[in-house]
């Protein structure tokens, strides 16, 4: 084969990859929080637990600070402790609601036009302690407003992540 023709089709393959995670639609989990307050969710998050993925590995004292955009966006800044490095990592990205915005389904983007699921599954009425997932089971935050969350809640929330099949 012709050295022309294989690098054609590796970057035809690489163009329709990257189509697809640009314009790949983002499903919402079947259950979020339908009465949700981007407002009262806007401000500062401690990560309790998550499941670790390649951008958190390692990474200690995670918080999410969420700040209301006058287009409607939502401003995401995550910072977290790399103790190995002895230095913070930060990434800012934007969440966009997918339908409803009294709906927790959001995609958000911390790269360009790459956006992956984020969903509100679980808010207390006060907004102080939230279970959010991912598009997929390799995604899942506990947050809350301040460094400690209750146990009761901790387990409740553990526990519907683990009926959904999440591996906590």
């Amino acid at each position: 084969m012709n050295i022309k023709v294989l690098i054609l089709i590796l970057f035809l393959i690489l163009a329709g990859f990257l189509c697809y995670r640009i314009f790949k639609p983002i499903p919402p989990a079947k259950e979020v929080v339908t009465s949700f307050d981007v407002e009262k969710y806007s401000g500062k998050w401690y990560e309790i637990a998550r499941l670790d993925f390649y951008w958190e590995k390692g990474l200690s004292q995670v918080t999410a600070e969420y700040t209301l955009n006058p287009d409607g966006t939502i401003k995401v800044d995550n910072k977290g402790f790399d103790a190995k490095k002895n230095k913070w990592k930060q990434s800012v990205g934007k969440a966009k609601f997918i339908g409803n915005k009294d709906e927790g389904a959001l995609k958000v983007s911390f790269f360009g036009p790459f956006y992956s699921g984020y969903n509100v599954v679980k808010i207390d009425p006060e907004y102080r302690y939230a279970l959010v997932f991912g598009e997929d089971l390799d995604n899942m935050w506990i947050l809350s407003r301040e460094k400690t969350i209750p146990e009761d809640i901790k387990q409740r929330f553990l526990s519907k992540a683990k009926s959904l099949g999440y591996k906590t």
